[in-house]
């Protein structure tokens, strides 16, 4: 078995996507937490010895730095044959939905929660518009949950772990009460969390969390 490694931060919705997918998969891993909030990421050293693209997480496979979170979702996937979907359809429609989650969603609700939580004096003006692209996209996704289970038909894919990951945080941060704005996806989330194994990001990785900042920086949901 390999053994794994993998560099985050809590905060990281993008580090809790492959903390998530391992221990679906049944894999164990060690965490290696990484002061982001302390400009580690950006030091010549770091981007050096771990990442060169600067960016958490990197999954270490038997010493190899991984990175880019979706390839290395859609590595395990088939390492361990499980959550990559079954069919030539379904596979499409996993990397359909990932390169959307990536680009869209996951895109701007890591930037938006970022700069309306963690971010000492957020800019009103940034803040409304990503929160009308989000609305937007949210839309989008709270349409198709109300036809399926899971983003692609009846089983969870690697395509509903990368797009729950920032969506679960708690309500202050995100500034979304998904049960009141977006039913479909509130369930959608709770069905991801009744699987076995399941964590929030919070419980599942531990480590120094970043400063919280002002919890009314933007409406508490849509």
């Amino acid at each position: 078995m390999p053994a794994y490694r993998l560099h985050y931060f809590p905060e990281s919705g993008n580090s809790y996507k492959l903390a998530l997918m391992l221990i679906f998969c049944g894999q164990e891993f060690e965490p290696v937490w990484t002061d982001f909030g302390g400009g580690v990421t950006r030091t010549p050293e770091w981007r050096a010895s771990v990442n060169a693209m600067g960016e958490i997480p990197v999954l270490e496979e038997d010493g190899v730095k991984l990175t880019q979170t979706a390839p290395i979702l859609l590595r395990l996937a088939e390492r361990y044959g499980r959550f990559g979907g079954d069919t030539a359809a379904e596979k499409y429609e996993v990397l359909r939905w990932l390169f959307w989650d990536n680009h869209k969603l996951t895109g701007y609700m890591a930037t938006y929660r970022f700069h309306r939580s963690f971010t000492p004096k957020p800019n009103p003006q940034v803040l409304t518009y990503f929160r009308r692209r989000l609305d937007d996209f949210l839309a989008i996704l709270e349409q198709h949950l109300q036809a399926s289970a899971f983003v692609v038909g009846a089983r969870p894919t690697v395509a509903d772990f990368s797009m729950m990951a920032y969506l679960h945080y708690p309500n202050d941060e995100t500034g979304y009460d998904f049960g009141a704005s977006h039913p479909a996806i509130r369930a959608w989330l709770d069905r991801i969390a009744a699987l076995p194994g399941w964590k929030p990001a919070y419980a599942m990785l531990p480590g120094k969390r970043l400063t919280h900042y002002a919890k009314d920086a933007a409406p508490a949901h849509a």
